[in-house]
């Protein structure tokens, strides 16, 4: 992950998120490099290093609307958790420190792999595109983007989609059932959601703006493929609708094999939607004309 910070039109700083730590540089507009030296901000993520280290490696940050909380999403070490002596601790996550990096906490939990954040234009609500667990067939479970709530828990390893218990921890965990929330909008399953962003752009048609874009990297683990196109997520005055419609598709060829794989999405200054494809090594630039 990578953000600017402060917020506003002359950021000072440019945060970017390893799997096991946060650093910044020294940022001023206009810059195509790095002005100096990487400063660690924070120097212990879970997963850095080979001792700590395994599973969901991406690590996405970003900042609160008014600058002053710095979100990083860690996701879970395994799959659902089914080994004693896995660890855990401090993953599946999303953590909020201050921007010197202090003050760590919990802001939600049970979030298998929050790859991507983005911070809502209008109400500063932190919004996370999910991946979640594998290995219960094809149409469960289904991945997310959802508004994240302070404190919220949103079920793994244990339930899914509200009280949904997971079979492989039957039993488990009852006193967080009806504490389960259930995300905003769901995705069909194993379409492996990556990084989102939030239209702010003035090119695309209005009813556009403020609406969520997030990149489906597309099914490894599925029987028939799903994803591999870049979604848009509708809202009315900050609250998602519910649904999704394809945006852009086209990575698959008639004849099933795969060509491209959106990983993520940015807005460019002139409004048109960036996308990054590592299935093909390319960035897709798609703009709007009347």
């Amino acid at each position: 992950g990578i953000a600017f910070y402060a917020p506003g039109p002359s950021p000072q700083w440019v945060y970017v998120a390893n799997t096991g730590s946060v650093v910044r540089f020294p940022y001023r507009n206009g810059d195509t490099k790095a002005r100096g030296a990487a400063e660690v901000i924070v120097p212990d993520l879970p997963g850095g290093g080979q001792l700590r280290g395994g599973g969901h490696w991406t690590r996405d940050v970003v900042f609160s609307k008014d600058g002053a909380r710095m979100f990083v999403s860690v996701g879970s070490l395994t799959n659902v958790w089914e080994k004693p002596d896995d660890k855990e601790e401090r993953r599946a996550d999303i953590l909020v420190y201050t921007p010197d990096g202090k003050n760590e906490r919990v802001y939600a939990w049970g979030i298998r792999n929050a790859v991507g954040m983005a911070v809502h234009p209008q109400t500063g609500e932190l919004w996370a595109s999910v991946n979640e667990r594998d290995g219960l067939g094809d149409d469960l479970v289904p991945d997310y983007v959802t508004r994240v709530r302070e404190g919220g828990f949103y079920g793994w390893p244990w339930f899914y989609i509200g009280p949904n218990q997971d079979p492989r921890h039957q039993g488990k965990r009852p006193e967080l059932r009806d504490k389960t929330i259930v995300p905003d909008v769901l995705i069909q399953s194993h379409s492996a959601s990556l990084q989102m962003e939030f239209y702010t752009g003035a090119q695309f048609p209005a009813e556009y703006r403020n609406d969520a874009f997030a990149a489906q990297h597309g099914s490894w683990n599925r029987s028939r493929r799903t994803g591999y196109k870049v979604i848009r997520v509708p809202a009315q005055n900050g609250t998602p609708t519910g649904e999704y419609e394809d945006f852009l598709v086209g990575f698959v060829t008639p004849a099933g094999e795969v060509w491209g794989r959106p990983v993520g999405v940015a807005v460019a200054k002139d409004g048109a939607l960036l996308v990054t494809d590592d299935g093909s090594n390319t960035v897709w630039r798609v703009s709007y004309q009347k």
